[in-house]
Formats: C-alpha cells, structure tokens, sequence
C-alpha cells in the first residue's frame, strides 16, 4: 500500500517537473444525465452494414412560476420542453434500448455529449447534438398503456 502511494507521489512530482506541455495530461469530464419520457419509439441504424446504432429522443421539461412574488401561488406558470437525441452504439445496451424503450416511457439517460455536423435534404449544412448514452435506467411504464 505504501509502495503504490509513494509511485502515485512519484508520478505527481514527475508530472509537475516535465516542461514538456504535450507529456501532462490532464483529466476532463463529459458527462449527462436526462430524466425524461421518450418522444418516439427508437429507430435501428446501420452504414455500410457497421456500426448499428438505436437513436430515439427523449423530453425533458423546465417550469418556473413568474409574476410579482414567484413565491406566491398567484404567478402564471411556465413550461420549456427540450428534445435530447440520444443515440446508442455499446451493443448489449443499444439492443435492449431498440426492444424495450417505447414512446410514452419515462427514462433517465446516462452518457456522454457529442458535436457533430450534418448536411440536410435542401444541402445546408447543420449542427447537431447528441447524448451517446452508456446506461438507460427505466423508471416506469408508459402511462397510456395502464389504461
């Protein structure tokens, strides 16, 4: 134990006494959590015959009361819905996304957030964001199908 607390110190030290800019690596964190209900039943991609994917989307909503006093109950209440995409390639999980994940149903998407372009039908180039998710937890049933 005391040996690998003491190469942890070593490597500290070593790291802080490199000039050399491009050995310090630093650490950085990408990561989301979305808690919402999926928007559409998920849709299996695949190009070229690699690379499937299951994509789907998923709301999440922000309300806020506004109005004198937003602690008074007399305020009008305002509601923001945002769409996320989630797309998911990690195979076990992108094949349980495509059976299980169902329009209506309340998830918390766990992942990472990723910038990409595209060109669209009329050749505009778009940008687009996307959770690439590396767990799904579901949380319950969709609510229409209780009825």
């Amino acid at each position: 134990m005391l040996r690998m607390a003491s190469a942890q110190v070593f490597r500290q030290l070593v790291r802080h006494m490199n000039t050399d800019v491009s050995l310090i690596l630093e650490r950085s964190i990408n990561r989301v959590q979305i808690l919402g209900r999926v928007g559409q039943d998920p849709l299996m991609r695949q190009v070229d015959g690699r690379n499937p994917v299951t994509i789907f989307s998923v709301a999440t909503n922000e309300m806020w009361r506004s109005g004198e006093g937003d602690s008074t109950p007399g305020g009008d209440v305002s509601q923001k819905t945002t769409w996320h995409r989630v797309s998911v390639f990690k195979p076990g999980l992108r094949d349980v996304a495509y059976q299980y994940v169902k329009k209506g149903s309340r998830v918390l998407v766990e992942g990472k957030l990723d910038y990409g372009e595209y060109v669209d039908k009329n050749s505009v180039r778009r940008q687009a964001t996307t959770i690439i998710a590396d767990n799904i937890i579901f949380l319950s049933e969709n609510p229409r199908e209780r009825i």
